[in-house]
């Protein structure tokens, strides 16, 4: 992963990822004011690859984990801060403070795909498999975020081989993408999921749970 340059923290404005608001309600009696911001809901993939047993996961770089770690580490940047200005920040951590382990995903920001072609569409981008909308198995889906986003997201499972790799992919990175894909043994998977020293997402570790319970004891009656 890149190297981390000119940091600067600054005031934080609407895009067409995010539009922050605030909501004033009456809970109880109680008189309330919470802030929020609107998010794109999203799919994510748990991708198996049946070949060489292991599954099929992304490493990449998170802003959000990594100025948590600033905040813990370098507090000092955070005491005062106005939302008017810019903060350069000297004392950088390395960029593997900001790395994360997570399922292949995406937002959903084009209606006139449906869900599952979405997540076809990153497995491609993200890992390089090509896989059929009809082969994909909907989990579940969930709400993430709650404190401040509530978004949805949408769970399936994509079982792959190595004839269906048509790409290395990581990404586009005229979006600003760069994406490591990376393989996860199956017999070394919940070791993965459970080891703290792998930063990652519930979604992950979630995933993997439910592979075991569901995917697994049929592997092993072949």
């Amino acid at each position: 992963m890149e190297s981390i340059e000119e940091l600067a923290l600054g005031p934080c404005i609407a895009s067409q990822y995010l539009r922050p608001f605030r909501l004033r309600y009456r809970q109880n009696g109680v008189s309330k004011l919470w802030d929020f911001m609107r998010a794109h809901d999203s799919v994510s993939i748990l991708i198996f690859n049946i070949s060489q047993q292991c599954f099929v996961v992304v490493k990449q770089f998170r802003p959000a984990v990594y100025m948590c770690e600033m905040e813990e580490q370098c507090p000092q940047y955070f005491e005062n801060k106005t939302e008017e200005s810019w903060c350069p920040l000297s004392d950088v951590l390395p960029a593997s403070k900001g790395i994360t382990y997570e399922l292949c995903a995406g937002i959903v920001d084009q209606p006139e795909l449906s869900l599952e072609e979405i997540a076809c569409k990153e497995v491609l981008e993200e890992c390089g498999y090509e896989v059929p909308v009809t082969s994909l198995k909907r989990i579940t889906s969930s709400r993430s975020g709650v404190g401040l986003t509530g978004s949805k997201q949408t769970l399936f499972y994509a079982q792959v081989t190595d004839d269906m790799k048509s790409s290395e992919g990581g990404g586009q990175p005229e979006e600003g993408e760069m994406i490591e894909v990376v393989e996860i043994p199956l017999q070394d998977s919940m070791k993965f999921a459970y080891d703290e020293t792998f930063p990652k997402t519930m979604g992950l570790i979630f995933s993997f749970m439910w592979f075991q319970s569901n995917i697994a004891p049929k592997l092993q009656e072949k």
